[in-house]
């Protein structure tokens, strides 16, 4: 089974979800599908997929307005949160401290935190693609959690940009992010890839070891560009 997780961004309405989820109802897989909306499409029945948010505050409740909670998107009946994001990580400087902070919270609540490492084009010409990647995951994460989590790889440069690393790209990062999660006792913890994600290049990427889903950005607003990629695999 593979885990195909779709993050709306900042798009969609609430009859796109609704439609979204209707044409997936007949989808043939047994993959996990997961959709993480805007905060305003929460609480919907989504039928066989697993609704999420794309972010969550440090916060359980106070004085902070525009700030939603891990226990308010659980209320919500939603089961995952993206954590750590690369336009969080961009446009809202969220450090790997922060994003640490975020996974707490989504935890306490019983939320699936689905968290985001990757290197951008600056780190990637400066050879640190590694570096970054490990101190992503050993400081985005709490220690000792006994609870399920998520990890993606990202590579910020590649994201949007139409651009997708190479085979054995992929394959470093994955492995390596594999071997982090084992040293940190969190074997078997699911591995996404995503950036640049689409119907033609899911299955080959699927197919890369440690590579257990992916996370998929623009491709998932539509059952027609989303549903090819959760059946390209088995």
């Amino acid at each position: 089974m593979k885990v195909i997780a779709g993050n709306w961004k900042m798009n969609g309405t609430t009859t796109g979800l609704k439609d979204m989820i209707s044409a997936l109802q007949n989808v043939d897989t047994e993959n996990k599908i997961i959709l993480c909306v805007p905060y305003t499409m929460l609480g919907l029945d989504s039928g066989r997929a697993f609704l999420g948010a794309q972010d969550v505050s440090t916060h359980d409740h106070g004085a902070y307005t525009g700030e939603v909670s891990a226990s308010m998107i659980a209320d919500t009946g939603a089961k995952y949160v993206i954590v750590g994001h690369s336009e969080r990580r961009q446009y809202h400087s969220e450090t790997n401290d922060v994003v640490r902070q975020k996974v707490s919270a989504a935890l306490s609540f019983g939320l699936t935190p689905i968290i985001c490492v990757g290197e951008t084009m600056e780190e990637k010409r400066a050879g640190k693609t590694m570096e970054i990647i490990e101190s992503g995951v050993r400081e985005s994460i709490p220690n000792d959690i006994d609870k399920d989590i998520i990890v993606a790889y990202e590579p910020r440069w590649a994201i949007g940009a139409g651009l997708t690393p190479t085979t054995e790209e992929i394959t470093e990062a994955h492995t390596l992010i594999a071997n982090t999660l084992s040293s940190m006792g969190l074997s078997g913890t699911p591995i996404l890839y995503g950036a640049s994600v689409k119907d033609s290049n899911a299955a080959e990427i699927m197919s890369i070891p440690n590579v257990d889903g992916v996370l998929v950005g623009g491709a998932s607003l539509k059952p027609d560009d989303f549903i090819p990629i959760i059946t390209s695999v088995k």
